[in-house]
């Protein structure tokens, strides 16, 4: 973890703050993650898997030298898992020992029990919690895996920053934690908890900018072998496939031709390691063989047709 930094002065600061996390930003997101700083509000983040939206939390707790505090979000979640729940084996145990001493004082003996010392602090409690190195950064990840009570009750924590507790009262953060909120839409959020957020649509990146995250990220891949990959999933995007290839399968296709030693595509690489790029046989299926190979060519006629421009 790095050392505590000033959150930035700027619409430019906040490009060079992603760009020392290796995270290759566009100006649209650097503004509204600056204003999202700059006024404490929840930054909420939708766009399809992949596209580098939890990667965003993550460069910004490594960046400014915050703790990283993540909700991993799933069908079910509760207040028990996001929140907090209390310890009822050791609560029990602090019953027996009160009853062995002769303790008969219930009320007295409910708000013993009922301390803080009890509590089991979930990552929603623990974003609250002071620390030496400022506010945490609170990623709320996945939140279309939840349903709408869940959401009813974030509704307080993005206002406020405070969780009510009812055995012991309201909690609330000191310094209100850095929130990122991601969604891969596959429902719609409510409107009560966008209004407290401000948003953005994290799309697919441009070529340019592609070829730049793969220099960043996988500079060990030679230059002409990136230029192929980032030209064929970017034409791949344009197929009408169930689940389009992300970022992060652009960099795992990378990888995996260079642990293959391969120095350019051809259509026998593209189909042995399909698997790695799409993630559903019906998408592999569609692209594999003769679709494979007419894409590909269209790709290295372009590429060249740009060399030689």
């Amino acid at each position: 973890m790095a050392d505590r930094a000033p959150l930035p002065n700027s619409v430019d600061d906040t490009l060079s703050l992603l760009a020392r996390g290796n995270y290759i930003g566009e100006r649209n997101l650097a503004t509204v993650l600056f204003l999202a700083l700059k006024r404490c509000r929840p930054l909420f983040l939708e766009g399809e898997a992949g596209v580098g939206k939890t990667e965003i939390a993550k460069v910004l707790a490594e960046t400014l030298g915050r703790r990283l505090v993540r909700l991993q979000c799933y069908e079910g979640l509760d207040v028990s898992a996001a929140v907090y729940e209390w310890n009822y084996p050791r609560q029990m145990v602090e019953i027996r020992v009160a009853e062995a001493a002769g303790q008969q004082d219930r009320e007295k003996l409910s708000g013993d029990i009922f301390d803080e010392r009890f509590l089991i602090e979930r990552p929603l409690l623990q974003a609250l919690r002071p620390d030496e190195r400022g506010a945490p950064v609170l990623l709320i990840d996945e939140l279309d895996r939840t349903d709408e009570p869940f959401e009813a009750f974030l509704l307080e924590v993005l206002s406020d920053f405070q969780i009510t507790i009812p055995e012991l009262g309201t909690i609330a953060a000191a310094e209100p934690p850095i929130v990122i909120i991601t969604s891969n839409r596959t429902r719609e959020i409510h409107d009560a908890l966008k209004r407290r957020c401000f948003y953005h649509w994290v799309d697919f990146p441009s070529a340019a900018r592609e070829l730049e995250i793969l220099k960043v990220k996988a500079p060990q891949v030679p230059a002409e072998l990136s230029r192929q990959i980032v030209s064929f999933v970017q034409a791949l995007r344009n197929e009408d496939l169930f689940k389009a290839p992300g970022i992060a399968e652009t960099l795992d296709w990378a990888e995996a031709l260079t642990q293959l030693d391969k120095v350019a595509l051809d259509p026998q690489a593209v189909d042995d390691t399909l698997g790695v790029l799409l993630k559903y046989q019906d998408d592999i299926a569609k692209i594999q063989g003769s679709e494979a190979a007419r894409i590909l060519s269209e790709v290295k006629s372009e590429l060249t047709g740009l060399a030689m421009a």
